[in-house]
């Protein structure tokens, strides 16, 4: 059985449900903040989300080597996120230049959100996500999808070493006590980096 025989036999539909919740909650507080006031909240599930089914499709990966399930890994996200995000910058890219007498702010945000940084160009700019002058940067809202790339570059390392993609006796177990250490680690971080 291949893999995509394999992915259709796990598919949970409950997942896309929670998915579509998650984005519609999202949607509908950029709409009016009085609708859903915590509509933003809807990018945290979504988080949760994208974390199980990374976990779920990096479990029972067969590779050799390290190098190999990473390509392989980076590969599949590769193909699935890089060509609707290019397709996206670049419409957006040609309108903001038409329609907008100083794009560079914005420009430089959809550059970055090319190599999965934009968060870290909205931050250098200490955008504040909820101002009214971020509502003009188009792609202000990549700074999501930056962070779930960012994700991609730790977690498959993760799951390589702790043997949960070998599924290895104690895989499970080991990647549960690696992500207990570092959650107080990464809490603390953002503690006092915040």
């Amino acid at each position: 059985m291949n893999h995509s025989q394999v992915s259709k036999l796990n598919y949970r539909p409950e997942i896309d449900g929670l998915r579509a919740f998650a984005v519609v909650a999202v949607i509908l507080n950029h709409l009016n903040k009085d609708l859903i006031p915590n509509g933003y909240l809807g990018v945290d599930v979504f988080f949760v989300i994208s974390g199980y089914v990374i976990t779920s499709s990096l479990k029972g990966r067969d590779s050799k080597n390290l190098s190999q399930f990473l390509i392989s890994f980076y590969e599949r996200r590769i193909k699935r996120l890089l060509p609707a995000l290019i397709v996206f910058v670049l419409i957006n890219t040609i309108l903001i230049c038409i329609l907008n007498p100083s794009p560079g702010y914005s420009l430089w945000t959809g550059l970055y959100s090319l190599f999965g940084l934009s968060n870290f160009e909205l931050l250098k700019n200490s955008t504040d996500y909820f101002a009214p002058s971020a509502q003009l940067n188009v792609f202000l809202h990549t700074w999501s999808l930056a962070v779930e790339e960012q994700f991609y570059f730790i977690f498959p390392i993760l799951i390589w070493f702790t043997g949960f993609c070998k599924e290895a006796r104690k895989g499970g177990a080991n990647l549960y006590k690696t992500i207990l250490f570092l959650f107080p680690i990464s809490i603390s971080s953002f503690v006092y980096l915040y």
